[in-house]
């Protein structure tokens, strides 16, 4: 049977996203490599493959656990870092309120973190994502509150997209909670502690929501309390 002569390029694409040794398996065993190549060309080519896949879908510590470097403040809320852990509030006062923002942006990704919040009244925190700080005012948040308050861990935007936990089922008060967040493209999914809760998808809705942006942190006091949310192991993934 006769080796494929697939353009390499080409059979390198479609093992974008796996890991190298799989993507080792895969060739040795579809033959995409073609034999008229040198062997040391060949070789080049499986390295190629590791840097390029490996890069492009490694996972990235976002928070270093040690300090807020790589992240900007906007408003008057306090933000500090202790014990590996972002701890955000009002430091007292209610009518301060503000944001945690990501240095880098990013567009397509799967962004995983735990959290723990206050359980005062409608205290809420949230993460916006594709974030832009100046221009829209129309921003996609993964809200983190209190489905009792109508503030559960779900999607908002101008409106309620997908109250997620709306019946507080899968969040554990004031423990650590594990939330992941997809996104990519129009689709965007949330797990709560291996639970999916978000499943939305609407291309016409999200248009104006699909360009690269910051990951931003918020915090906000309510009904005259002034709440704190807490957050650790912030790693993402582009997709």
């Amino acid at each position: 049977m006769a080796r494929s002569k697939e353009n390499p390029a080409a059979c390198l694409h479609r093992f974008t996203g796996f890991r190298f040794e799989i993507v080792m398996l895969h060739l040795a065993m579809l033959d995409c490599v073609p034999t008229s190549l040198p062997l040391v060309h060949r070789s080049f080519l499986l390295v190629f493959a590791l840097v390029t896949i490996t890069v492009g879908n490694a996972e990235e510590a976002i928070f270093n656990g040690k300090d807020l470097s790589n992240w900007t403040t906007k408003g008057k809320a306090a933000w500090k870092v202790e014990n590996g852990e972002i701890h955000g509030g009002q430091d007292g006062d209610p009518k301060r309120a503000g944001m945690l923002i990501s240095e880098a942006t990013y567009q397509d990704f799967e962004l995983t973190f735990e959290f723990q919040i206050d359980e005062h009244g409608k205290y809420n925190s949230g993460v916006y994502f594709r974030f832009q700080p100046e221009g829209k005012t129309s921003r996609l948040q993964l809200n983190l509150g209190r489905g009792a308050a109508d503030e559960p861990v779900g999607l908002f935007l101008d409106e309620w997209l997908d109250k997620g936990d709306q019946h507080d089922k899968y969040r554990l008060p004031k423990q650590w909670n594990h939330v992941k967040l997809r996104v990519q493209g129009s689709q965007i999914e949330v797990w709560l502690n291996q639970v999916k809760i978000v499943n939305f998808a609407d291309p016409e809705r999200l248009k104006d929501h699909l360009d690269p942006g910051h990951i931003a942190l918020q915090t906000y006091g309510a009904e005259d309390h002034a709440g704190w949310v807490k957050f650790r192991n912030l790693e993402l993934r582009n997709l």
